[in-house]
């Protein structure tokens, strides 16, 4: 090989890579310009409205952090945060205890149709709108509904009562909604991180003589961290940006007791024309959010 050629083949691998580099930047220009319309671009205008008293139509007045003073001196803007807060347990703990305790026990029936027929089941409240799901469960929780008739059917009906108008029940009512719908999310996706666990290890520490509870706590829960994480992620989110589940079943009632932050900036922005607070609102629930699931992504990747 000349030299002319030996100068000439990295000029054409280089040329070669910049083109391989434009044309996956031209795949993905429609996403980067759909990600700055529809998320950055909403994100720097709402940071920029919460600086501001205004009421979505006249004149804007500057008032510096004064809408984020009021949101955190306001018992009726505090109490929205922390009933998010509350449904972290919830949309978040339950779950995710429930889903391993029948991820595990799906596991241990192998595969069977008896296995396929639980993971269906539980699966089928993940797929159902949270509109229906928040009425059908509305109409279970009323008066006359379903679990009331359970509890006078078993002789328990000194305990029935409308539970969603029930100032010390409605938000662990409302939380329950949430804690069946993401059941089912949580229990099929660790049963997928359980499936990639090399069963040699379950053979050794049997061999070693660890029982069930060893067995899970030694190799099953190190296995499936990395699922765990996820699914902590995304139900956090699902519980501090709750809307659809609590306007269709209490729109924040019986009094605040389950007002959420959503429902709080929707009526802030859309019925009492207080933009700027609602985007100060907004902000501090994302704020929140990054504040919660941050740790949990770091304190993953140094256990890895």
């Amino acid at each position: 090989m000349s030299t002319t050629t030996q100068r000439r083949a990295p000029r054409r691998t280089s040329r070669g890579a910049r083109r391989a580099l434009a044309v996956g930047w031209l795949f993905l220009l429609p996403a980067v310009i759909a990600y700055l319309l529809f998320v950055l671009y909403p994100l720097v205008t709402a940071i920029q409205y919460s600086f501001y008293k205004w009421n979505g139509i006249g004149a804007s007045t500057w008032i510096g952090f004064g809408n984020y003073a009021e949101i955190f001196t306001e018992p009726t803007l505090l109490a929205p945060i922390v009933n998010a807060l509350v449904l972290i347990v919830f949309f978040t703990i339950i779950p995710i205890i429930s889903g391993l305790v029948l991820a595990t026990l799906i596991r241990d029936m192998k595969q069977g149709p008896f296995a396929a027929t639980a993971r269906t089941v539980l699966f089928l409240p993940q797929i159902v709108p949270l509109v229906a799901a928040g009425i059908a469960w509305s109409w279970m929780y009323a008066q006359t509904g379903t679990i009331n008739q359970i509890l006078h059917a078993v002789g328990l009906g000194f305990l029935s009562r409308s539970w969603l108008a029930d100032f010390g029940t409605a938000l662990p009512a409302v939380g329950l909604i949430g804690s069946w719908v993401l059941t089912g999310l949580c229990t099929v996706l660790l049963l997928t991180g359980m499936g990639k666990i090399d069963p040699s290890l379950y053979e050794a520490a049997r061999i070693d003589g660890a029982g069930w509870f060893r067995l899970f706590g030694s190799v099953t829960l190190p296995g499936v961290r990395q699922e765990i994480v996820v699914l902590v992620t995304i139900t956090v989110i699902s519980a501090l940006s709750s809307f659809d589940i609590i306007y269709t079943t209490t729109k924040g009632g019986p009094g605040t007791t389950t007002l959420v932050p959503g429902i709080s900036i929707f009526r802030l922005a859309f019925v009492q024309g207080q933009v700027g607070l609602a985007s100060a609102l907004g902000v501090v629930l994302l704020i929140l959010v990054l504040a919660v699931v941050l740790p949990v992504q770091r304190f993953s990747r140094e256990a890895d």
